[in-house]
C-alpha cells in the first residue's frame, strides 16, 4: 500500500495536529462543563491516531522500497557511521 503525496500529507496533518488538538479541546471542556465521555474520546482518538500513523509508516516504507531511496533514518545512521559516531 502506497499513499499519494496529497493523501499522505493530509493524513499527517490530521494525525499530528488536527485530531490531537480537537481531542485536547474536547477533554478540557469536558472537565470544565461535565459533558461526559472525555476518557472515551481520548482513548478513541489515541487509537485512531495510532492506526493512521501505522498505515502511514507502512506507506512510507513501501514508497522508499519502491523508489530505492534511502529512508531518512537510514541516512542518519549512515552519517553517524561515517563520522565514527555509530
Amino acid at each position: 500500500m502506497t499513499l499519494s503525496n496529497k493523501v499522505y500529507d493530509t493524513l499527517k496533518a490530521l494525525v499530528t495536529v488536527a485530531i490531537p488538538a480537537c481531542t485536547t479541546f474536547y477533554v478540557t471542556l469536558d472537565s470544565i462543563f461535565g459533558w461526559g465521555y472525555g476518557d472515551t474520546v481520548a482513548k478513541v482518538s489515541a487509537a485512531v491516531c495510532t492506526l493512521l500513523g501505522s498505515l502511514m509508516g507502512i506507506s512510507s516504507a513501501n514508497y522508499y522500497r519502491r523508489t530505492s531511496l534511502p529512508m531518512p533514518e537510514d541516512e542518519a545512521e549512515a552519517d553517524n557511521s561515517e563520522e565514527g559516531l555509530g
